[in-house]
This record gives structure tokens, sequence and C-alpha cells, in this order.
């Protein structure tokens, strides 16, 4: 019997201890970790080792990360990337989006949480809406491109800004997750259970009313009367519609 191939954790950072930490862990978890100590190396085991999923810290040695993120995203829109620094405020995170993260945890870390974003992040690409018996070929859950445009909205992946009826928004990394989801999915109800799966890979501290509020905010920035949607429409014991009208 064939065993099933490990998936690929590539750990860029330049602390030991904390890289030694976390390939342990992961290797624990069923992971193949490799631990690269400076940005150089970092992007020569990227391109030579070809992981899964990519941890990598800002303040490194040689190449720093957010240089690193440009580099990855120009030549791969698809491999998950999880930025784990020290440098934590809204400005970092924001830059990070900018540049295509994927998620972003700040050190000092609980390391469940952080065993649990891997999880989902190397998982994402292979979950799909199966309601029944999966079909030859089912659709990708989430959208793929870096433009997206409905009514007057515009929404640019590749900066997570929007252009909607609220004016310029910058959008999280978690928004970003769910709009590609309704937009993968458009004209098919999504239940709640599905998006907290797809979004948050049922973190401990999430709930439905997690994805409700999260429509609250859809509403204020898209629709033209939030409180009259057209776009992102309620479905009674089923969850959500993403309703584009293209």
């Amino acid at each position: 019997m064939e065993t099933a191939e490990k998936k690929r954790v590539l750990i860029i950072e330049d602390e030991a201890h904390i890289a030694e930490g976390i390939k342990l862990n992961l290797s624990l978890q069923g992971y193949d970790a490799k631990v690269a100590a400076d940005g150089i190396a970092g992007l020569e085991e990227w391109r030579a080792w070809h992981p899964d999923l990519i941890v990598l810290d800002i303040m490194l040695p040689m190449v720093d990360g957010f240089s690193i993120l440009q580099t990855i995203r120009r030549e791969d829109e698809k491999i998950p990337v999880l930025i784990l620094s020290a440098r934590g405020d809204t400005e970092d995170k924001v830059r990070g989006l900018k540049y295509g993260v994927d998620d972003y945890l700040s050190k000092p870390f609980d390391l469940e949480e952080f065993l649990l974003r891997v999880d989902r992040l190397v998982k994402r690409k292979e979950w799909y809406v199966q309601p029944g018996s999966a079909p030859k070929k089912s659709a990708p859950l989430l959208f793929e491109g870096s433009f997206y445009s409905f009514g007057t909205n515009h929404i640019d992946f590749v900066t997570s800004m929007a252009q909607c009826a609220a004016g310029e928004v910058v959008l999280t990394e978690q928004e970003i997750t769910l709009l590609r989801i309704f937009i993968a999915h458009k004209g098919k109800p999504l239940s709640r259970k599905m998006l907290l799966k797809a979004g948050w890979g049922y973190a401990i501290d999430t709930s439905t009313r997690t994805v409700d509020n999260f429509i609250v905010r859809f509403r204020k920035y898209f629709e033209p009367k939030p409180k009259s949607p057209i776009y992102f429409k309620s479905r009674r014991s089923v969850g959500y519609i993403f309703e584009p009208g293209d």
C-alpha cells in the first residue's frame, strides 16, 4: 500500500531556536519541514525544493521577507505564504497583504493556533464544494484571478484594495478569502458551515455568527443599499448567496 507523500513546509527564519522548534512541531504533525536561515537560502530552497507552504519571517539577513514575498509572487501566485514576524503592527500587515501574503501571525504566537493556520493553508487549495458524491471534475474553492468587478465595485486582489459603494477600502486577509469563495461559486447558496471551514478551518474562536458579521461588512462595502442587498443575499436555513448579476 502506497504511503501518501508528506506536504512540504519551508521555514525561512534566522532565529535558530524558533526555526528548529517550528520544524520539530511540524514534523510531529506529519509534515516534511526544512529551514533556511537567510533570505538568499530561502529563495534557493523555494526554487529547488518546491514546498507546499512557506513560513516567512520579515527581518532576515541578506534579503528581507517582503522582498522574498514579492519575488515569489512574480513567479507563483498560488503557493500559500504565512508571515510569522515580531513586526505585527497594522502597517506591516497591510504591506504584507498588498504583496500577496495569505496569512499573517505575530510573534510571540500560540503553537496550536499556528498549526491550525498551517493546516488550513496547506489544505485550502484542495477543498471543493461537494454537496453529494464527488463529480469527475469539481469547481475550485477559491477564485484565483487578480481582479474582479461587479456593479460599480472593483476588487484588486493584488493590492487587497476595493473601490466600492463605501469608497476605497483596504480588505483583510479573511475578507479576501471569503470574497474569493463567493466569486468562485457565484449564484450558488453556500452554508455557514462551509464558509467557516474554508475561511477559518474551524478555528476554536469562530462561530456561525462570525460569518454573519463578515456579510454585514460586505453589504456596507458593496451594496448601494446595505439594508436591501442585491449582491450578498441571505438564504433561509442555508446561508448566503452571491449574485453579481453578470
